[in-house]
């Protein structure tokens, strides 16, 4: 099979049939995601597992777990590292963090975490601002791999040198340097950062909210769900702020056009930030 497209009406029944079975088997529903890009991460894993078909991967995973958590991260959007897009996290500096101020304690959801390099960087934000102390964070994915990595807050030089360039095109104050320890050809975030976010386990397509939030941050993750999923997700995301909470997506996400957008005021179009509306 090509890892590019889907060849036959055959190979699209066979993919429909493959999202079913997982629903039925595993409980995880992505029936909803756009299918060109199921279909392109999919075909590679045909190749990559060395198999024929995509029925010879639902054969194969109706009957071996180990196989199943080796496809799951085919569903998982994994693009992220520190204050990627150094734009967003200085709106979010300027508009949004000051305003989170009049909340006793600070809830922040970050949906569709990956490896949790964005949930950090929302973290130091915080403490730079002094509220990191009353602040929690909960970081989701459906990737265990990618949360563990989140967890242990380890990651290469690399990613924390790329991540100091971002830092300072934020125009944060204070020095990135001052949030983690590097050691030999790694380093791990401060402790303190790491005490602050809490890493679960959570399907967007499926799942329900765990609380009311003052800050959900979902950033292009939406762009591999169809339009009906789309809507889903962001009336999860509604239900789950406050009124007066900040929701805010990836550039190339918009709520323009969506089911909710009568629900939101525009903080800031570029950076995609939008504010939950207060109803009385």
């Amino acid at each position: 099979m090509s890892a590019e497209v889907l060849q036959s009406e055959a190979d699209q029944i066979e993919l429909q049939l493959l999202l079913e079975a997982i629903a039925l088997k595993y409980g995880y529903d992505f029936r909803g995601y756009a299918m060109p890009t199921i279909a392109r991460r999919m075909s590679q894993f045909v190749v990559d597992a060395g198999l024929e078909t995509y029925a010879d991967v639902t054969a194969r995973l109706l009957r071996d777990i180990a196989f199943f958590h080796r496809l799951l991260p085919c569903f998982s959007v994994s693009v992220t590292w520190l204050f990627r897009d150094p734009g967003f996290f200085r709106a979010l500096q300027e508009k949004v963090i000051p305003a989170l101020r009049s909340w006793p304690h600070i809830k922040a959801w970050h949906a569709g975490c990956a490896t949790g390099e964005e949930v950090y960087s929302h973290a130091i934000l915080l403490k730079e601002a002094g509220l990191l102390e009353r602040s929690t964070l909960y970081a989701t994915d459906i990737s265990q791999a990618a949360l563990d990595t989140g967890k242990a807050g380890i990651y290469s030089l690399g990613v924390f040198r790329k991540g100091t360039e971002n830092f300072v095109a934020t125009g944060a104050g204070g020095a990135m340097s001052d949030h983690y320890r590097a050691r030999y050809d790694a380093a791990i975030m401060g402790a303190e950062l790491r005490q602050r976010i809490m890493f679960a386990r959570h399907n967007l397509a499926m799942d329900a909210s765990f609380g009311e939030m003052q800050v959900i941050i979902c950033r292009n993750v939406l762009i591999y769900f169809s339009e009906e999923l789309q809507n889903k997700v962001l009336h999860l995301f509604l239900e789950s702020l406050e009124n007066g909470g900040y929701l805010c997506l990836g550039d190339k996400e918009s709520l323009t056009f969506s089911s909710v957008a009568d629900a939101f005021e525009v903080v800031d179009e570029n950076a995609r930030i939008y504010r939950k509306r207060t109803i009385l």
